[in-house]
C-alpha cells in the first residue's frame, strides 16, 4: 500500500465530490497542490487537533481560499472536529465547510482568505509576531512556523510584493511557503499576463528560494527541509504542478479551475487515480492513520510542561489573551483646558504611555511615523534585532501593513495599530474589511483627517473617505473633538476586543475642552447645551466642533437658543438605548450637522427637517483660512445657513 497515495488519492476524491455536490467551487487546486499538502501536513507541521488554540502551534494559511476543499480535507484527515457530515455539506447554508475559509466560524482556519495576497500578507504578519513574542519570552514557550500555500494569483497582487519585500527586508526565517506554480490562471495560461522569473523576483526581495516537482513527495519534503534550515531569510518553494491533476479531461486546463468536473469526468477521474467511481466520500487505507499520527500532541505536552515552570508564563498567558489589565497601570498624559493642539499630538502623547505600560501594544505608521503621531520611544525590528523593538516601519505599503496588522492580531500576544493619512485608507480597504469581517481588534490610525491640511489639495484631502469606512459592518470609527476625546478613543479601541476600529485625526490644532464631560464611550453626548428646549442642535465630528461651538454664540448672539452635540462616533450613538438618544437629539428640534466631509449618510442623525453641512465637492490647495471662507465652514457662514434654514 502506497500510503502518500492514498492520502493525495482521498483529499482529492474528497475535493471532487464535494464540488460535484454542491455544483460549484474549485477542485483544481486541492487536486493539484494535494501531493505538496500531505508532505506539509504529515510530516512538518506541528499542531494539536484536539486544542486547535494551542499558542505555539505552527501557523498554516491557505491564501488561495478558493480552493478551501483542500483545507476542509485536511482538517478532517487530521482530526479536527470537522466531521465528513461537513465535508458532504460543503458550501450549502449553516455548514462549517463554506466556499471560501473563514477564521471564527471553521475550527482549524487561522485566517479568513479569498480576496487573493490577503492570505500572504497575513503569514507576514503571523511571522513577525512570532518573532517579537520569541525574543520577548524565549523559545521555550514561542517556536514556530509560519506555513502558507500561496497560489499564482496571490504572488501577481500588488499586496504580495509589498509583504513580501517587508518579510525579506526583516529576513523571517521561520516563515515558509509553498506556491502552487501551475501556471494557470482563469484567462487561461500565465504566460498571457505574466512573464517574470518568480524566482528571480523574491530572490531580489531578499528570499531563499527553490523549485521542486510539486508531485514528488521526496522532492517537496527535501526543500522544507532546506527552507527550515534557512534561518535569516523567509522561503519560498515553487512547486510545479498540474492543475487538476488526475482530470483526464481537464488537467492542466483553467476549465478545471473553477468549476465542477460534471459526472462523467468524476467518474473518469475517479478511474484514473485508482478510485472506486460508484463510492463518494471515500477515505483510503491508512489516510487517517497517517495524517493523524502526525500531530503535535507530544509537542504539546512537552511545551505545556515547560510553560508551567515558567517565570513569565503569566505575563505570556495574559498577552496571548489579549487582556487589557494595564490600563489601570497607564501614565495617562495631562492636556491644558483651552489650549490648541491637534488630535494627532494628542494621539501620539496617549501612544507613548500605552507602549510604556505594554510593550504588547505594537505596531507602526506607513512611512508616515511623525506625521502620524505614532512616534514612540525605542528601537524599531531590523533584520538583525527584534530585541526590545517598541514598533516597526512599514514602509510605503499601506495595504500589506493593514493585512500584516490583521495577521499579528490573529496569532495573539500582540495588539496592533497602524497608521497613514486619511486618504491612503483607499490602499488598504481591503485589509480594513478583512479585520471587520474576522473581528479582529486592529487599531487603524488616520491622521491629516479632511480638506483642513491646506496646501497638498484635493489628492491629500479626504472627502467620501470616512463614509467609505462607516459603510463597513463592525467597524467602529472615532473622530474625537480633542485631547480627551482622542484619550477617550483609544481606551474605547483597546476595549473593543472582538472588533477593529478606526480613530481620525486632526493635522491641524483644535481646542481641548474640559475633561470632566463624559459621553464619548456612548458615541455622542451634549457639549453644551441652553435653558429650556433649544431652538436647534448644532451637532459635530472632529474639528467641527470648534465650528459648531463658536457658530453657536453667533446664533444665540441672534437670539437663538442652541445645543451643540459631539458625535465621535455617530453609529455607536445611534446603537443606545432611545431614551438617551432623545434625551441629546430633542424631538421635534431641527438638527444640522457640521462635518468637513460628503453629507451622505448624515439623514438618520438629522431627521426630515434637518440640515446637513458638509463638503460634496473635492477640495482645494490653499491656505486652511482660504479653504474654510471657500467652502463655507466659517462660523458668519454657517449661522446665516442655519438662520435661513430656520426660517
Amino acid at each position: 500500500m502506497n500510503t502518500h497515495q492514498n492520502c493525495v488519492n482521498t483529499i482529492k476524491g474528497l475535493s471532487i465530490d464535494a464540488v460535484q455536490a454542491a455544483g460549484c467551487g474549485h477542485p483544481g487546486l486541492p487536486m493539484g497542490m494535494a501531493d505538496v499538502a500531505t508532505v506539509l501536513w504529515t510530516k512538518f507541521l506541528k499542531h494539536d487537533p484536539s486544542q486547535p488554540d494551542w499558542a505555539d502551534r505552527d501557523r498554516f494559511v491557505l491564501s488561495p481560499g478558493h480552493g478551501s476543499m483542500l483545507l476542509y480535507s485536511l482538517l478532517h484527515l487530521s482530526g479536527y472536529d470537522l466531521p465528513l457530515s461537513e465535508i458532504k455539506a460543503f458550501r450549502q447554508y449553516n455548514s462549517k465547510t463554506p466556499g471560501h475559509p473563514e477564521y471564527g466560524h471553521t475550527v482549524g482556519v487561522e485566517t479568513t482568505t479569498g480576496p487573493l495576497g490577503a492570505g500572504f500578507a497575513m503569514g507576514v504578519g503571523m511571522a513577525i509576531s512570532e518573532r517579537l513574542l520569541s525574543t520577548r519570552f524565549g523559545t521555550d514557550l514561542v517556536n514556530h512556523y509560519t506555513y502558507a500555500i500561496v497560489s499564482d494569483g496571490d504572488i501577481m497582487e500588488g499586496i504580495a510584493t509589498e509583504a513580501g519585500s517587508l518579510a525579506g527586508h526583516l529576513g523571517l526565517g521561520k516563515l515558509i511557503y509553498l506556491m502552487d506554480d501551475n501556471a494557470i490562471t482563469i484567462d487561461g495560461p500565465t504566460s498571457v499576463s505574466v512573464t517574470e522569473d518568480t524566482e528571480a523576483r523574491f530572490q531580489a526581495i531578499g528570499w531563499h528560494t527553490s523549485t521542486v516537482d510539486g508531485h514528488d513527495p521526496t522532492a517537496i519534503e527535501a526543500a522544507i527541509i532546506a527552507a527550515q534550515a534557512e534561518s535569516s531569510r523567509p522561503s519560498i518553494i515553487c512547486c510545479k504542478t498540474v492543475i487538476g491533476q488526475g482530470s483526464p479531461k481537464y488537467a492542466g486546463t483553467s476549465a478545471v479551475h473553477g468549476a465542477a468536473l460534471g459526472v462523467d469526468e468524476v467518474v473518469a477521474t475517479k478511474i484514473n487515480i485508482g478510485l472506486d467511481p460508484n463510492e463518494h466520500f471515500v477515505i483510503l487505507d491508512g489516510a487517517y492513520d497517517t495524517f493523524r499520527s502526525h500531530n503535535g500532541a507530544r509537542d504539546h505536552a512537552d511545551w505545556r510542561a515547560r510553560l508551567n515552570t515558567a517565570k513569565n508564563a503569566a505575563e505570556f498567558q495574559g498577552a496571548m489573551r489579549g487582556d487589557i489589565d494595564f490600563l489601570s497601570d497607564v501614565s495617562w498624559p495631562a492636556f491644558e483646558t483651552g489650549k490648541k493642539l491637534a488630535t494627532r499630538k494628542a494621539s501620539q502623547a496617549v501612544l507613548r504611555a500605552l507602549v510604556a505600560a505594554n510593550p504588547s501594544v505594537f505596531g507602526g505608521s506607513a512611512d508616515l511615523t511623525g506625521s502620524n503621531g505614532t512616534s514612540v520611544p525605542g528601537p524599531a525590528v531590523t533584520a538583525t534585532s527584534f530585541e526590545d523593538a517598541s514598533h516597526i516601519h512599514f514602509g510605503i505599503r499601506e495595504h500589506a501593513m493593514g493585512a500584516i496588522c490583521n495577521g499579528m492580531a490573529l496569532h495573539g500576544g500582540l495588539i496592533p495599530y497602524c497608521a497613514t493619512f486619511l486618504v491612503f485608507h483607499d490602499y488598504m480597504r481591503p485589509s480594513v474589511r478583512l479585520s471587520a469581517l474576522m473581528g479582529q481588534r486592529v487599531i487603524y490610525i488616520y491622521s491629516h483627517d479632511s480638506v483642513f491640511l491646506g496646501e497638498d489639495g484635493p489628492t491629500h484631502q479626504p472627502i467620501e473617505t470616512m463614509l467609505a469606512i462607516r459603510a463597513i459592518p463592525d467597524m467602529m470609527l472615532i473622530r474625537p473633538c480633542d485631547a480627551h476625546e482622542t484619550t477617550a478613543a483609544w481606551k474605547m479601541a483597546l476595549e473593543r476586543q472582538d472588533k477593529p476600529t478606526a480613530i481620525i485625526l486632526t493635522r491641524q490644532g483644535v481646542t481641548t475642552r474640559n475633561e470632566t464631560r463624559s459621553g464619548t464611550e456612548r458615541g455622542g453626548y451634549t457639549l453644551t447645551d441652553c435653558t429650556g428646549k433649544p431652538d436647534v442642535i448644532l451637532m459635530a465630528t472632529g474639528s467641527e466642533i470648534d465650528l459648531a461651538v463658536d457658530s453657536a454664540k453667533e446664533l444665540e448672539a441672534a437670539g437663538k437658543s442652541v445645543r451643540v452635540v459631539s458625535l465621535p462616533c455617530r453609529e455607536l450613538f445611534w446603537q443606545q438605548e432611545d431614551s438617551y438618544k432623545t434625551s441629546v437629539l430633542t424631538p421635534g428640534v431641527t438638527r444640522i450637522s457640521l462635518e468637513a466631509g460628503t453629507t451622505i449618510g448624515w439623514d438618520r442623525y438629522i431627521g426630515d427637517s434637518g440640515l446637513a453641512i458638509g463638503i460634496d465637492r473635492f477640495g482645494l490647495s490653499a491656505p486652511i483660512n482660504d479653504i474654510k471662507q471657500e467652502l463655507g465652514f466659517t462660523p458668519n457662514a454657517v449661522t446665516a445657513r442655519v438662520l435661513n434654514h430656520l426660517r
